[in-house]
């Protein structure tokens, strides 16, 4: 099964970076500035380089509130940055020796028994065996430490061509 890493929306980089209120409803703090070793941009899925301003604001990574719509801290490039698009593990999952793995029902809700604290080298394998249960529609990726949210995979769309 292929795997699709998913950083937040554009538009939604776009507006915060604009101002735009945050899932507190609080305009995201300014004026951080990276070292280059642990404030990962949730858009380019890469850490912020060394000497670079990051946003850090809360955020709700589901459609609406709800019991199991957890919302926590993240950091956010200042400057624009492409969105993640590229192949196998992106690089801010390689910067902490584990993570935690959650997989969601298409309701959004946390499938009770899919939580895992995953070596950094599994996460793959884990995200695959947990995609393999139908009713899990995504696989939520977060920090082991904090619980700080990183992406979300998906199982990969799959085009054909003639």
């Amino acid at each position: 099964m292929d795997l699709t890493y998913e950083p937040i929306p554009t538009e939604l980089a776009r507006a915060l970076r604009a101002g735009a209120p945050d899932a507190n409803g609080q305009p995201p703090e300014r004026g951080a500035v990276a070292d280059g070793k642990g404030e990962p941009c949730r858009h380019c899925l890469k850490n912020v380089e060394a000497g670079r301003e990051y946003l850090i604001l809360a955020h709700r990574p589901f459609p609406a509130p709800q019991p199991y719509a957890e919302t926590g801290p993240i950091f956010l490039c200042a400057d624009d940055c492409a969105p993640w698009s590229g192949d196998g593990v992106p690089p801010i999952l390689g910067t902490s020796p584990d993570y935690l793995l959650k997989g969601y029902t298409h309701g959004h809700r946390i499938r009770y028994g899919t939580g895992h604290i995953v070596p950094k080298g599994e996460i793959e394998d884990c995200a695959r065996g947990l995609l393999e249960d139908p009713a899990i529609a995504f696989v939520d990726v977060r920090s082991a430490r904090n619980n700080c949210f990183q992406l979300r995979i998906r199982r990969a769309s799959v085009t054909i061509r003639d």
